[in-house]
């Protein structure tokens, strides 16, 4: 079970191999600076699945955006060939 630790700053020198061994148990640690709350150390796998995540968070705030777009009557549309010449002409290709 993932638990979190609260560890001052000189921790991170006097006892990094301590500090170390809780994040492979995918712990977090709270690193403290004159008793506050300063950074987060979590293990790398558990920052890849949370920049995973943001980037699912992003990517499905974007489709929502395009979808409310798309519903207003409002938006202008383009067809598929300009929107391509468009493209070329600004990206020289």
């Amino acid at each position: 079970m993932m638990q979190t630790f609260v560890r001052p700053s000189r921790d991170l020198r006097n006892h990094y191999a301590e500090i170390s061994e809780m994040l492979k148990d995918h712990d977090h640690v709270i690193i403290t600076n004159h008793g506050r709350g300063e950074s987060v150390l979590i293990n790398i796998e558990d920052y890849a699945k949370y920049e995973e995540f943001l980037h699912q968070r992003y990517v499905a705030e974007a489709l929502a955006k395009a979808k409310q777009q798309a519903a207003d009557p409002d938006t202008q549309w383009a067809d598929h060939e300009s929107v391509w010449e468009t493209l070329g002409k600004q990206y020289d290709v």
